[in-house]
């Protein structure tokens, strides 16, 4: 029977609004370089070139630095708590594309903006009320390592398929956020293993170690695909679009996951699981006005010009 570890939501909380912060700062950054530097297709050639790229580097340590804080906001609170903090990124964007653009959010993109974060504020209260750490068994490793294989399964036959010719902005964002999910919810099972270990000091190397360093492939796996999605993303979309996709995408996978495998939410009355779906529901709907509202700006302003 798993048992219960201790968390401190607001400790995990604050570490995951500071983590969407450096994600929105990164992502802007990193936005920049892609378009300064990718003059065509976006391929590996490319992607390695960034690498010279100042502006794309800082992007990428920021980001490296939200990946830390939110791993660090894991290790204190329930993965359905703080993953879905990671939109208030969306707010951090909006500020930061106005000042670089000396151009106010129009009122469509601020309700856009307020409609995710409210949705956001009321999952994580909810989730907060309602969530368990649990101790992590060998068959919820198991099941969470074969979603990942059907997932990346059918990214490959999409790919394949898809080869060649152009593919959906939205659906390279979308891609990217799934794996990006991925990433949160094995690094939030490492996590407790880990927490496991310390508290029964249960040292030995045995099949379960094994599991866990196959999640860590899964995390190497994931991490590297879901970058590379994200530098293609930045070349077809805008760094809010971009960012507010990952943060709703994401936290989804993640939170689907952690309810039907990990457990956070056992036990949780049905109420609580309703108002998480519609608060969910709102949140996403945000996102999706946010993508229509700088859509209808974008043509605005080319229209002017």
């Amino acid at each position: 029977m798993p048992s219960t570890i201790t968390s401190f939501p607001l400790l995990g909380i604050v570490l995951a609004v500071a983590s969407a912060g450096a994600l929105a700062l990164g992502n802007m950054m990193q936005a920049r370089g892609v378009r300064r530097g990718v003059v065509e297709s976006f391929g590996a050639k490319q992607f390695f070139a960034l690498l010279r790229n100042g502006p794309w580097v800082i992007g990428a340590l920021l980001i490296g630095a939200a990946v830390l804080l939110q791993l660090a906001s894991l290790t204190f609170a329930p993965l359905i708590v703080v993953q879905p903090v990671g939109v208030v990124a969306l707010v951090f964007a909006s500020l930061l594309t106005a000042r670089a653009t000396h151009r106010r959010p129009s009122a469509k993109e601020m309700r856009a903006i307020a409609t995710s974060v409210v949705g956001v504020a009321a999952f994580v209260t909810v989730a907060a009320m309602v969530s368990t750490q649990r101790t992590i068994q060998d068959r919820q490793l198991v099941a969470i390592l074969v979603a990942l294989v059907v997932v990346l399964c059918v990214a490959m036959v999409l790919a394949i398929v898809a080869r060649g010719r152009p593919v959906p902005a939205v659906l390279i964002v979308v891609a990217a956020g799934v794996f990006s999910g991925f990433v949160a919810t094995l690094g939030k099972t490492v996590i407790l293993r880990v927490q496991t270990v310390l508290i029964h000091q249960d040292y030995r190397f045995d099949s379960s170690n094994l599991l866990t360093l196959a999640c860590l492939i899964g995390i190497a796996i994931s991490g590297g695909l879901s970058i590379y999605l994200v530098q293609r993303a930045h070349t077809v979309n805008s760094p809010e679009v971009v960012v507010g996709g990952l943060t709703v995408i994401d936290p989804f996978v993640a939170v689907v996951l952690g309810i039907t495998i990990l457990g956070e939410a056992m036990g949780a009355p049905v109420w609580s699981l309703l108002v998480l779906a519609a608060a969910g529901a709102v949140a996403v709907w945000g996102v999706i006005d946010l993508a229509r509202a700088q859509q209808a700006n974008a043509s605005d302003v080319s229209l002017e010009s």
